[in-house]
Formats: structure tokens, sequence, C-alpha cells
């Protein structure tokens, strides 16, 4: 992927950058956020009545200069659920699924998350809860397709994180390339295949990097997952995170969306995203 400077003229040494390859073809934003006090990464949630809202519209309230789509949810009834954990400024909204079932069989799951310190430091893993405490390990349960693995706490640590999110699955570990799609039971999923996607990550410096591919368009397919994990590090990421994709891939940058989810100006609302907010050096 060819990358170029779209812009570096944001808030704190923030630069968007454009890529583009015409042979696949594939269309992409990527943002760069500096490690520092002055750039606040944060998981929103909306608080709107259906509790949905557009990245711009989570921008506007938070006053955040980047905003990101977050996790998946669900939309029932009129009642929107978010599919795993979910918390935000200390608050758990929403405890982990503990497990999935898949053609009939049911699978323990550690998905997936990113993770915010109180100091502000980044974090991904693979997490779930119990009793209302978030646990971390350093590889995901051995799932296989027809094959479920078993969960062990005693192999997990307590994460003790003020924003935390399920998404999945992780694309980069220990700055290598580590796709735990059968691990986090995506398999025979829409996941897996090409869609337009979202993900975070961070580099060993602790710089925060966003990225939003363009799918389903004349001039932009979307990609698997192994293209996205390529693309992230190109970047230099350490760990890296799919988040939600399809149309609900959108990147809000200095007041304006960036991409075209799928095609449209339009952005589709959604329950999280991830946000930064600065504050002047």
């Amino acid at each position: 992927m060819n990358w170029e400077i779209l812009n570096d003229d944001l808030p704190n040494g923030m630069i968007l950058y454009k890529g583009y390859d015409s042979e696949i073809p594939i269309r992409a934003w990527t943002v760069l956020i500096p490690n520092s006090k002055e750039n606040q990464i944060k998981i929103l949630v909306s608080n709107d009545e259906d509790g949905l809202d557009t990245p711009e519209n989570f921008a506007l309230k938070a006053q955040a200069t980047i905003v990101l789509n977050g996790g998946y949810f669900s939309r029932s009834s009129n009642l929107v659920h978010h599919i795993g954990l979910l918390k935000t400024d200390n608050k758990l909204i929403e405890p982990a699924s503990g497990s999935v079932i898949r053609e009939n069989i049911r699978y323990n799951v550690t998905r997936g998350a990113i993770g915010i310190y109180n100091d502000g430091k980044v974090d991904i893993g693979w997490a779930s809860t119990k009793n209302d405490s978030i646990f971390e390990w350093l590889s995901p349960i051995k799932n296989r397709p027809g094959k479920p693995g078993i969960i062990n706490y005693k192999k997990a640590k307590f994460w003790d994180v003020a924003y935390a999110m399920h998404a999945g699955p992780v694309l980069i570990s220990n700055s290598q390339m580590n796709i735990t799609t059968e691990e986090e039971v995506f398999f025979n999923t829409p996941v897996d295949g090409v869609q337009p996607r979202s993900a975070i990550g961070y580099n060993n410096n602790g710089d925060v990097i966003m990225m939003v591919v363009d799918g389903r368009q004349v001039d932009s397919r979307g990609v698997y997952l192994k293209e996205l994990a390529l693309m992230m590090s190109q970047f230099k990421c350490h760990e890296a995170l799919n988040l939600d994709g399809g149309g609900s891939s959108a990147l809000f940058v200095g007041g304006k969306l960036v991409n075209r989810p799928i095609g449209l100006s339009t952005q589709r609302e959604v329950m999280s995203s991830v946000a930064v907010i600065t504050k002047d050096q």
C-alpha cells in the first residue's frame, strides 16, 4: 500500500495519511496519534435515547478531534445491545460474552479487546469478565472449528482499565501478525471475508494508529483480515485489533468524514466509538 500525507496540520503532531492500491483496488486512510498526554484516547458510548449515534455526533458532543467507529452491536425490538465487553470512564456498560454458539456447538471465548488505563496508556489483548471484573490473557483460548477450547482464569491477569471494548479478532501481537479468527470464533461469519474495515493499534513508542478501509465500491473492494493486518504493520504496530466493519466503518477527522462508508457520504449510527480528545500543549 502506498501512503501519502493528506494532512499534517492537525493538533499535537497528529498526521492523516491516505493510501491507494489501484491493482486490487483498495482505498484507505490512517491517522497516527503521537503518544502524548495532550492526545487523550477514550471509548465513547452513545447517550441518545435509542443508544446509537453517528461518529460526527460523537465528535461534536465530546469535542473530539478524531472519532473512529467502535465495537460490534446488535439491535432488536428497538433495544441496542453491545456484543461483548464495553466499559467507559470506569463504568462497566456491558460485561463480556462468555461463550458463543457456532453450528450448534458452544465455544468459550476470550475475544480481542482494547483497554485504556487511567494514565492514558493503550493496551490490546484477549479479554473476558468474571463477577464484573475484567481479565486479560496473553493468548486466546485454543478454539478450533468443531473443537472448543477451555477457559483458564489462572492464566489471566486482572485488567485494571478505565475504558475497554471488545471487537476482534486481534490482528497483530508482539509486533507479529497474529490473526486469531478461529480462536475468537469468528470463523464462518462475515467478519472473516472481504469487508470495509476499521482497525486500531499502537507501536512501541505508544503512538496510536487508527485506520479505515472503504469497501463494496468499484474503486475499493474492501480487504481480508490478513490484508488489514499487513496494512497496520506498515505503521509498525506492536498490537492491533480489528473493529466493527461494513457500513459502520467511518473515520471522522477535524470536523470531516474522510472516507465514504460503502460508497456513501452518510454515516451509520453506532453504539460505541474510539475518540481522540486533544488538549493544547
